[in-house]
């Protein structure tokens, strides 16, 4: 059997058992407690959400690397995960927009592995949002098909409970996929999207919310967008863009909601 195919087995077995466990929950909150002295806590489980299936394989093949337990880079997005919190908990801090200085740099990478290492943090959930209109194509990642997203729901066509998923993924919810759109610096900046921040972020205290959007310096829409979160990440790629760019892109925020640079690529040097 070679590797593809006993990644895919063993993912599917444990995915099965996954939504077993969790097909006799009727309500938002599961029961389970994760071990005695932890009791004080229980783990969500959003039932009302559409469970799917994430394939391990593609996550891997795309570079999501902390679904795995052994990834040399996890060490790196724990640090991450440990300055962010920092930053943000003594503030009651809990929405972040990830975005880049230009396209192709790694933002959706970055949003997609800090919210699977949150996820794995105790006392806390993640609701990755893919508000990439034009693409939506994070649920690609994941190695499944949706076909209503945050789009959708901006535009009345379904509830927000419809476009939620569960990928099988402990205290982590996804929404992402459903038709590209071409305004949608209108929509991402409309009072139904504000709206919709607030009452993601009052919703679970527990619970960061991590929206993927677009670079800064092609359109509007993260500029749009930074209004409504409570902070923010930039990712840059190591030698893609110059410190004139970098605070370009800078100056496009409020200074105060700028939690600092992701660098991504860069190489480790030998000692």
């Amino acid at each position: 059997m070679n590797l593809r195919k006993a990644l895919d087995k063993a993912q599917k077995e444990r995915q099965e058992a996954v939504l077993s466990e969790s097909s006799d929950c009727l309500g938002d909150v599961a029961s389970t407690k994760k071990h005695h002295n932890e009791a004080s806590w229980q783990a969500p489980v959003y039932t009302k959400s559409a469970p799917v299936a994430f394939d391990q394989g593609a996550l891997i093949e795309n570079k999501c690397v902390c679904i795995t337990s052994n990834a040399p880079e996890i060490d790196t997005y724990k640090v991450l995960r440990a300055q962010i919190m920092q930053k943000t908990k003594g503030k009651g801090w809990n929405t972040l927009m990830v975005t880049s200085t230009k396209p192709g740099e790694g933002k959706t990478l970055t949003s997609i592995n800090l919210a699977i290492t949150l996820a794995k943090e105790f006392n806390q959930t993640v609701l990755l949002v893919d508000c990439d209109l034009r693409k939506q194509d994070v649920h690609k990642r994941f190695g499944y098909e949706s076909d209503k997203g945050l789009g959708n729901y901006l535009l009345s066509e379904c509830s927000l409970d419809e476009i939620i998923s569960w990928p099988g993924i402990e205290k982590m919810t996804l929404i992402s996929g459903g038709q590209t759109i071409d305004y949608t610096t209108e929509l991402l900046g409309s009072p139904q999207m504000k709206n919709l921040v607030a009452e993601m972020k009052a919703r679970y205290p527990d619970r960061y919310v991590i929206f993927d959007l677009p670079s800064i310096l092609d359109g509007a829409d993260a500029i749009t967008f930074a209004p409504f979160v409570d902070g923010i990440v930039m990712v840059t790629q190591v030698g893609r863009n110059s410190i004139k760019e970098i605070k370009k892109a800078m100056d496009l925020f409020p200074q105060e909601k700028l939690l600092g640079f992701v660098l991504n690529r860069q190489k480790k040097t030998s000692m």
